[in-house]
């Protein structure tokens, strides 16, 4: 059979069965349409949630001191373990696979002011190794802290974004003066806006950031707020969390094992949870999707077995005069996939139209942007091909093993 008569029994086919068809066509379209649109709001949740949580730095790992739970070497249980900035040393030292580490030294004592502005916004004294590990990217023009600003415990300072508006407005604020208490600083850059979903001592667009080593001079203290380290990669945080528990017990004698002597978050912790969270939702999304197309396959295998019977005259006639087994089959599998590509091109373009319409809802913060991944389009078009075939296999076979003789004489 030519294209051009294969195309005018299948366009027969649809007319004779006008409702049936189009209900079937819009099956496989809502299916598609669910599949590809439940999937793209999931990776783009997915990928919004882990924007979210990587604010607060990408491989964080946050020490805090605690309280012994164990006796250890003759000393009581109930012991207050504190940090100090040589921990921080003595940890880089010791511990393998640890790519940056800072001190955090935290309070709110003094009053942050310029002009007659003011806050109690945090100051926090850290490394400039800092900036890299919490992700405090200046804003064009402005620089975090350096080197030299550590060693020369210079009186710079970064601004959190928002206390940067609070305190200037819309005035530049490089290069101009702060006051943390009675002591000026130049402000030598302010934080490029990031979104944040998680804090420990206040969201960093709220705070300021000086080196630790103005923040001792001026505070005159020596106890740190907490340590923050980033491993070299995140499969090693445990470990590198497991060295931290034995170099500081052996500093501050307390049993290694004792996990309330450290406060200890691990950010990583929360990132494996994120993927296998979202991995066990997006395969939800895809199993209701692709039941909806399940359900749309089944309405194309029964039309194409009513095809089958009112055309079983027509198919003893053309087995009498020599078409074979895989003629016929070849015959109605392309007309199954003719319906079924129907219904996934209306389906394509819907989605793309939803998932358009979805990019320019304000629902970025909290929901995400829907994305369509290669890899949700590839899986659809599999899905639907595999639909497709099944959906047209069993009527073509039945088709193709139809007695000539019995078809002739209906």
């Amino acid at each position: 059979m030519g294209r051009a008569a294969f195309l005018r029994q299948f366009v027969e086919d649809l007319r004779t069965q006008r409702l049936r068809t189009a209900l079937t066509v819009f099956g496989i379209t809502w299916g598609t349409v669910a599949v590809v649109v439940l999937l793209a709001f999931g990776v783009g949740l997915q990928r919004q949630m882990q924007i979210n949580a990587r604010g607060i730095g990408d491989r964080v790992v946050i020490v805090f001191g605690g309280r012994t739970t164990k006796s250890y070497q003759g000393f009581p249980e109930g012991r207050g373990i504190g940090l100090r900035e040589e921990d921080v040393a003595l940890v880089e030292r010791e511990v393998a696979g640890i790519e940056r580490i800072s001190p955090e030294y935290s309070s709110r004592a003094r009053p942050v002011r310029h002009g007659t502005a003011t806050s109690n916004a945090n100051v926090t004294g850290v490394y400039p190794a800092f900036g890299e590990i919490r992700n405090l990217f200046p804003e064009p023009g402005g620089r975090f802290l350096d080197a030299l600003d550590e060693a020369g415990r210079r009186r710079v300072a970064f601004l959190g974004n928002d206390l940067k508006t609070l305190l200037f407005g819309d005035e530049d604020a490089v290069g101009r003066q702060v006051f943390i208490g009675d002591v000026p600083f130049t402000v030598i850059g302010v934080m490029r806006k990031k979104t944040q979903d998680s804090s420990y001592n206040g969201r960093d667009k709220d705070r300021v950031f000086i080196p630790a080593s103005t923040f001792r001079a001026i505070y005159g203290t020596t106890s740190l707020s907490d340590i923050v380290f980033q491993p070299t990669d995140p499969t090693l945080s445990k470990a590198a969390v497991r060295g931290v528990y034995r170099v500081l017990g052996q500093r501050y004698r307390f049993d290694p094992t004792d996990e309330d002597a450290l406060n200890v978050w691990d950010t990583n912790d929360t990132m494996r949870l994120f993927k296998y969270l979202f991995t066990g939702f997006n395969a939800f999304l895809g199993v209701v999707g692709s039941f909806t197309l399940v359900v749309g396959g089944i309405g194309v295998a029964n039309i194409m077995y009513i095809v089958v019977r009112e055309r079983t005259r027509e198919i003893g006639i053309k087995r009498s005069l020599g078409a074979r087994r895989r003629d016929i089959m070849a015959q109605f599998f392309g007309e199954t996939f003719l319906l079924v590509g129907v219904g996934a091109s209306f389906g394509m373009v819907i989605s793309l139209a939803l998932v358009k319409i979805g990019t320019l809802l304000p629902l970025q913060d909290s929901v995400g942007v829907p994305v369509l991944s290669p890899l949700v389009l590839a899986g659809t078009v599999l899905l639907l091909g595999a639909i497709a075939f099944l959906a047209g296999f069993f009527p073509a076979r039945k088709a193709a093993y139809l007695d000539p003789v019995d078809c002739l004489r209906q």
